[in-house]
């Protein structure tokens, strides 16, 4: 079993950064991709990024691209992602998920693991 946890949500103005963390515990990291999804009220989850387990791969929603970085630190067991030049519609929960493997996907349904999420709001 793998825990995540995620930290670093809050409230922004437009044009703000946050940084989100996601910790893990139970099993190293190191032997999962990961990726960060985004749900916002009454709509459907949605990927925004992803990293293979050795950082070589990432990839981006297109709604986040350029302003989101996704990272890892495996000998810390935590992801992170860099959220730049925030708009009103990044207003989300941000979750954190885990896949054992080293195929990096950006479907919510073929993660096995989740972080029960955190807040972002940014405001105009």
């Amino acid at each position: 079993q793998v825990q995540l946890v995620e930290f670093g949500g809050g409230l922004v103005q437009a044009g703000g950064s946050l940084r989100l963390s996601c910790a893990a515990s139970g099993r190293t990291l190191s032997r999962y991709a990961m990726g960060w999804f985004r749900q916002a009220p009454g709509k459907e989850r949605e990927f925004a990024a992803a990293i293979s387990w050795s950082s070589g791969s990432t990839y981006y929603a297109d709604s986040v691209k350029g302003r989101f970085t996704i990272s890892r630190d495996n000998a810390k067991n935590t992801v992170y992602l860099q959220m730049n030049s925030l708009k009103p519609e990044d207003t989300a929960v941000y979750y954190c998920a885990a896949r054992l493997g080293i195929v990096v996907v950006t479907t919510a349904a073929d993660y096995d693991y989740w972080g029960q999420g955190t807040q972002v709001t940014v405001s105009s």
